[in-house]
């Protein structure tokens, strides 16, 4: 087959405001198993927006943005739900600034011949395809950005303010994710953020200039933990594991590590199909995690299910219950670029 044959049909993104899941998720918490856990995790959340002095962290990782989940996030920044993101340098390079320059996820199969989309250039993610000589766009974007900075050490938070102004101008879609938080002071951290096109940029950004920008992983977790003393009463909403869930929970320790005397986590929730005895939970359970006093065990729910199957249904929700019309923003990022909170 032929590149053009391949890249036929986009990944269409799922709208949760045209979608109202209210009643199947009342309906699913009187059922049990993951249904029961679902709608659990769905009224959770739902008390986190209603509760005036909680700030939300959602956590993102895996590949459920590619997979159609994109728009879900973005409807969260926007409708006031999300207070700051921790993602993979994937979710937010790879898969969002990716298709707000214009380009496309393509939906495929896993049951291919990878050996021939590699000759094509088409890189998959399960059954998913994309473009990588679109991606080496995204990849050399990047770098444009990085040779406009002054040289000295960033955050991924400061680095991904500017790519939300570089798409004042420049992009092609309507909404992106890193522009929503870029309008809503919303700062994004991802902590691993080299793990992602932006690292290939960011190489040849080093490569081509003697005095350059570097990513400052120390400054994020400084940051976040800021965040999190400014907060106080905080909940996390997470999807997947990884770097992005640790990062977020171990800003209660690096608090009292600083001196400052915060709450654990007092809302947790996250969708994984990740097994907790062999480590691949990202090391705990949200239970386990308070052993090491970062998670309240009162409000939390694991739900064990592949992100993209709960995740509309939850957030479609808490969207149509509506009190997220009467949530105050916190516009995080104004702590650090200078505006007044």
């Amino acid at each position: 087959m032929q590149k053009h044959e391949l890249l036929t049909m986009p990944v269409q993104h799922i709208d949760i405001k045209t979608i109202n899941t209210t009643d199947l998720i009342k309906a699913m918490g009187n059922m049990s198993f993951s249904s029961r856990a679902t709608a659990n995790a769905a009224t959770i959340l739902a008390k986190m927006i209603s509760d005036p002095e909680c700030s939300i962290i959602l956590t993102i990782a895996g590949s459920s943005s590619a997979a159609g989940c994109m728009q879900v996030y973005i409807d969260m920044v926007r409708s006031n739900m999300v207070d700051a993101i921790v993602a993979t340098g994937a979710t937010i390079v790879d898969m969002d600034f990716f298709e707000a320059l214009g380009f496309k996820h393509y939906r495929g199969t896993p049951d291919i011949d990878d050996k021939m989309l590699r000759d094509n250039y088409i890189d998959r993610i399960y059954d998913t395809y994309i473009d990588e000589e679109e991606l080496q766009v995204c990849d050399r974007t990047i770098k444009q950005i990085a040779d406009t900075l002054p040289a000295r050490a960033y955050s991924s938070r400061e680095f991904i303010y500017y790519m939300g102004k570089y798409l004042l101008d420049k992009r092609k879609k309507s909404d992106s994710l890193v522009q929503a938080c870029y309008d809503m002071d919303v700062p994004i951290f991802c902590p691993a953020f080299s793990d992602s096109s932006a690292g290939f940029g960011l190489v040849l950004h080093q490569a081509e200039k003697k005095d350059h920008i570097a990513i400052d992983c120390v400054k994020d977790f400084y940051e976040l933990t800021q965040i999190k003393i400014k907060a106080h009463k905080t909940g996390l909403f997470m999807i997947g594991g990884g770097v992005p869930k640790n990062f977020a929970q171990d800003t209660v320790i690096c608090a009292e590590v600083l001196g400052k005397d915060v709450p654990m986590h007092e809302y947790a929730v996250q969708i994984t199909v990740a097994d907790a005895r062999d480590g691949a939970c990202s090391s705990s359970t949200l239970k386990e995690a308070s052993s090491w006093g970062k998670v309240d065990t009162v409000c939390e729910q694991m739900v064990y299910a592949e992100a993209t199957t709960v995740l509309p249904l939850i957030i479609s929700y808490v969207y149509h219950k509506a009190s997220w019309k009467k949530r105050e923003p916190r516009r995080y990022a104004r702590l650090f670029t200078g505006g007044e909170l």
